[in-house]
């Protein structure tokens, strides 16, 4: 590949790419440098180094995710039609970019967060779909906690191929958004005391 085309944006793209081959633990500055024919100090000139290239990886993933997730969602009914659709569209960039996904779970700088315009659509488009449940902060933090970790858990397993019951996964899978469906229309008050009974389910 010539090295006159060498941009940041080719770089962490092909670093993504490179991540979902190899995992992003692989990606390092030498592989990458290889890929494109060139030293790896060549590379210096458009990241700052590993982790700069990670961040932005991180932040390009993150953006076709959501991407991904606010196409799927866009004109689902409130409630578990969105919630579902949301859910198959993290679950199958989850395991058809095992790489990009990955770099999606690194820690970025709160500042950066704030700045890249990926990470606030993520936000506007989770957060709106829990509204519609009624919930507002703190409980919209738990819930949006909860269903990143059932997610990703989800994920993670199905990956490495751990579920090794007879039952179909997707089953699994849906009736788990059944029952987050559920949690999140009956979502506890926070304020409880040992007399609380669990609340019917409606």
């Amino acid at each position: 590949m010539p090295r006159a085309g060498l941009t940041p944006e080719r770089l962490v793209a092909a670093a993504a790419d490179l991540a979902d081959e190899v995992g992003v633990e692989g990606v390092t500055l030498s592989a990458l440098a290889r890929r494109f024919g060139v030293k790896d100090a060549s590379l210096y000139t458009h990241v700052r180094g590993l982790r700069d290239l990670r961040i932005r990886m991180a932040l390009l993933a993150g953006g076709e995710m959501i991407d991904r997730i606010a196409e799927a969602v866009e004109g689902r009914a409130p409630g578990r039609d969105t919630l579902a659709a949301f859910a198959a569209a993290y679950r199958a960039y989850a395991l058809e970019h095992p790489g990009r996904y990955a770099a999606t779970q690194l820690r970025i700088d709160p500042e950066l967060v704030t700045d890249s315009p990926a990470m606030r659509r993520t936000a506007d488009v989770t957060y709106g779909m829990l509204r519609a449940y009624g919930l507002e902060e703190p409980d919209l933090t738990d819930a949006v906690r909860l269903l990143r970790s059932t997610f990703h858990g989800y994920c993670a397993l199905e990956s490495t191929g751990a579920f090794g019951a007879p039952r179909a996964v997707q089953v699994s899978w849906d009736r788990a958004i059944d029952a987050l469906h559920v949690l999140l229309r009956n979502w506890p008050s926070e304020k409880r005391t040992p007399d609380d009974r669990p609340r019917p389910i409606r």
